[in-house]
């Protein structure tokens, strides 16, 4: 949510064809999610906080919608792209803000309703090049599975969702030839190198912030951030 419309700001300002900047913008970093979805979906697997028969049943439905999501981006208008994505920021933003949280369930999903909650989710994250977690850990926390847990196994949810998104924006944008040198389909090698080496340099940084600063505080600075970065990203594709 916030690398694609910073980089839909930059392809602006490179003179990128401004019919192919978000899709490119949104290409890049699914692909960015591949290498930061790895790292965390490791992280959490040493301590045990992933709960893997989940991500095995919801994976087939995963990798189909990451499909069905790249697929139906390719047909979207850039406009429409940006609205959309827009939309989901600002409701993501409101929700920080007044910090709404699901109520438990003991609702128990077998492989058909997994495989099919994997579908929805990532066919939307697909379409705005999001790992999935904001909407995979309210669902793990209907279903009570504890908050480790269920950001454990959303990390690794990240990674199925984040391979099949790339791969589905590489097949859309391969035949496109308006798209600047050194990209492939609709991933942009020089800002996926920037953005995998700048996050190896700052992660450490900005986990060190996340533990000194207060919740609520991290909460509020996000979502006005976030409302900030698409209000910009709108006007330039405008």
């Amino acid at each position: 949510m916030v690398i694609v419309p910073l980089l839909a700001v930059a392809f602006d300002a490179q003179g990128i064809d401004t019919n192919h900047i978000l899709h490119l913008a949104v290409g890049t970093a699914m692909a960015s999610i591949v290498f930061t979805s790895l790292s965390s979906m490791r992280a959490h697997a040493s301590r045990n906080s992933v709960r893997w028969d989940i991500v095995l049943r919801m994976t087939p439905g995963i990798l189909l919608g990451s499909i069905v999501g790249t697929y139906l981006a390719k047909y979207l208008p850039t406009r429409v792209l940006a609205i959309y994505f827009a939309g989901f920021v600002f409701l993501m933003a409101i929700n920080m803000l007044v910090d709404l949280k699901p109520k438990g369930s003991k609702l128990v999903l077998e492989f058909k309703g997994l495989s099919a909650a994997g579908f929805i989710i990532s066919g939307l994250s697909a379409l705005i090049a999001m790992g999935g977690a904001v909407l995979t850990v309210p669902l793990m926390l209907y279903m009570e599975v504890s908050m480790v847990q269920a950001i454990g196994t959303a990390a690794a949810i990240g990674f199925p969702i984040a391979v099949g998104g790339t791969a589905g924006y590489f097949a859309a944008g391969s035949g496109v030839t308006q798209l600047p040198p050194l990209s492939f389909g609709y991933v942009y090698l020089p800002a996926l190198g920037g953005i995998a080496v700048a996050s190896i340099f700052m992660a450490p940084f900005g986990a060190h912030l996340a533990h000194k600063l207060p919740a609520k505080l991290l909460r509020k600075i996000f979502a006005v951030l976030l409302c900030a970065l698409a209000m910009k990203m709108l006007v330039s594709l405008w």
